[in-house]
């Protein structure tokens, strides 16, 4: 590249889950395959689904995926600010890596306690970002231009709309961010909602003169049919707004990466939207994951669904547990929350019915807490003692500092590894081993194994760990039998190689389907002049 440019670009939407994650990621990986260093972005994220990096910071998974796409190693550097939503309209704020405290949103969007005006918001005019906020936009901005140092790209993803007039004042990660580092700005908009024009349109009437000249052109995602018909549409967007659309992406099945929030499992085509695989052996396995309240790092199950005969299916019933082979219990940043809701749905009978019969239970981080005999926590949910369900022989302790760790060793033979996200710390007072630390090495808790068994029921704290292949069939192998199930795990299923498979068709979608050359043409020299202003603007 020829470095004259910004070597940057921010991917902003019409609205959530317009596609922004996924069009990021394809970008980094056709700028990957083409020998251009690039890098991910993120300046904000809210998401309860996160990952560990190698040196102990804590980002979110789609720019850990987004990395990955990109071909380079996840850095705290590329998700500056992390929110992990917590009870009581509260998050956990995340700052390079690191938990630095609760806020409301209020607090953190620069409200007054009583729900006043944010800070600094005069009359007329945009005014300044609300006191803490400046600092923040510098934060951000500063590790931004570390990343543009160290790479010849960076792609960005902005949050929610940038045409969320509301939260403009207080923005560092749309066009508070845009302005801030003149990026140019490339909106997306999800054609399969409907209304897709007039999203496109009304993001750009929308925004302030200096933000709209920094809007460059558009992107259509997920159109479906014959694109003859929608051409007249993009040529009188382009009267209107004076920008182009740089490519119309096809509706495909199974796209997608570690998703942000929501009910979705990343690889989705899977799961959710074409057949399952037929088993390897004689009988399916069917898995029943409890989505319980705040569920973090539910893409845990994702190397589940990958198995050619896993079935695996979100369920909130007892009823829907009792033919399940396996029931996954998942993290949840609400660990007490989550404990009150199994109860009162009458799950907790269904579980401990499982574990009397031997029917096979796992639990993942939160999941493994609750399992177990007590929880004592003045830092999570501040309910003090409370009591587990006794399905495992363990008692945890909340600790103000967070765990965050990539341990990795041997399970049922097998080598695995994962990674920690936890404040809870477990006291294990029986079973068998589950996990055992590599070489000895003392585990997250001061001890060289984690989490337990006792008959059917398992529990980790490591997220991950079932995207070790071996260690996965030796699990799955040994949940069959505790089911009574013919089934057998496919000797050949790499879960590494088909996120890669699945990344490479991201970056097909971008390189066939995207006008490319305008696309470097706007990492390389910035922002087009001249762009038109389109009425109204932002009040």
């Amino acid at each position: 590249m020829s470095g004259r440019g910004t070597g940057g670009l921010l991917v902003a939407g019409t609205t959530s889950d317009a596609g922004k994650s996924v069009v990021t990621a394809g970008i980094c990986r056709w700028l990957a395959r083409k020998g251009i260093r690039v890098a991910p972005f993120k300046a904000q994220n809210m998401s309860l689904n996160s990952y560990v990096t190698s040196d102990g910071a804590e980002i979110g998974r789609a720019q850990a995926m987004q990395a990955a796409a990109a071909r380079v190693e996840p850095s705290a550097l590329m998700n500056p600010v992390l929110l992990k939503p917590g009870g009581d309209r509260t998050s956990q704020v995340v700052l390079l890596g690191k938990a630095v405290g609760e806020m409301s949103a209020q607090g953190y969007f620069g409200r007054h306690p009583g729900g006043g005006r944010p800070a600094g918001d005069g009359a007329g005019g945009e005014g300044a970002p609300p006191a803490g906020r400046a600092e923040l936009l510098e934060t951000v901005a500063g590790c931004l231009e570390e990343l543009r140092r160290t790479h010849d790209a960076v792609v960005c993803e902005g949050a929610g709309s940038p045409a969320e007039i509301n939260l403009r004042r207080s923005d560092i990660v749309n066009m508070g961010l845009a302005r801030a580092c003149r990026l140019p700005v490339l909106v997306v908009g999800d054609i399969d909602r409907g209304g897709v024009f007039a999203s496109l349109f009304g993001t750009t009437a929308l925004l302030a003169p200096e933000d709209q000249a920094l809007l460059a052109g558009y992107l259509v995602n997920k159109f479906r049919g014959d694109g003859s018909l929608l051409e007249p549409g993009l040529q009188m967007l382009r009267k209107l707004t004076g920008r182009p659309t740089l490519g119309v992406l096809p509706y495909r099945h199974g796209l997608g990466i570690d998703e942000e929030d929501g009910l979705r499992v990343s690889l989705r085509g899977t799961v959710r939207e074409s057949a399952v695989a037929g088993p390897y052996g004689a009988d399916v396995l069917r898995v029943a994951v409890l989505p319980v309240p705040l569920m973090s790092n539910f893409t845990d199950v994702d190397a589940l669904a990958a198995e050619p005969g896993v079935v695996v299916r979100f369920s909130d019933r007892p009823e829907e547990l009792a033919d399940a082979d396996l029931v996954v219990v998942p993290g949840t940043r609400g660990t007490v929350k989550a404990l009150e809701w199994v109860r009162a749905r009458g799950l907790a009978a269904a579980l401990a019915r499982r574990a009397a019969e031997g029917r096979p239970v796992l639990g993942i981080c939160g999941g493994y807490q609750l399992l177990g005999e007590r929880i004592e926590d003045d830092v999570e949910s501040r309910a003090g003692e409370v009591d587990g369900l006794g399905l495992l022989p363990v008692r945890v302790r909340f600790a103000p500092d967070k765990t965050l760790a990539r341990p990795h060793g041997l399970a049922l033979g097998e080598p695995v590894e994962g990674y920690e996200i936890h404040h809870g710390v477990a006291d294990v007072r029986g079973g068998e081993p589950f996990l055992r630390a590599a070489d000895g090495a003392d585990g997250a808790d001061g001890t060289p194994v984690d989490g337990c068994r006792v008959g059917a029921v398992w529990g980790t704290h490591w997220h991950g760990s079932l995207e070790s292949d071996g260690f996965r069939r030796a699990f799955l192998r040994r949940v069959a039998a505790d089911a009574g199930r013919a089934f057998a795990p496919a000797p050949d299923t790499r879960f590494a190689a088909l996120r890669e498979e699945q990344l490479d068709r991201l970056g097909d979608l971008i390189e066939e389907h995207a006008d490319t050359d305008a696309l470097l043409r706007l990492i390389e020299d910035g922002v087009p002049e001249g762009l038109p202003f389109v009425p109204p603007g932002a009040p």
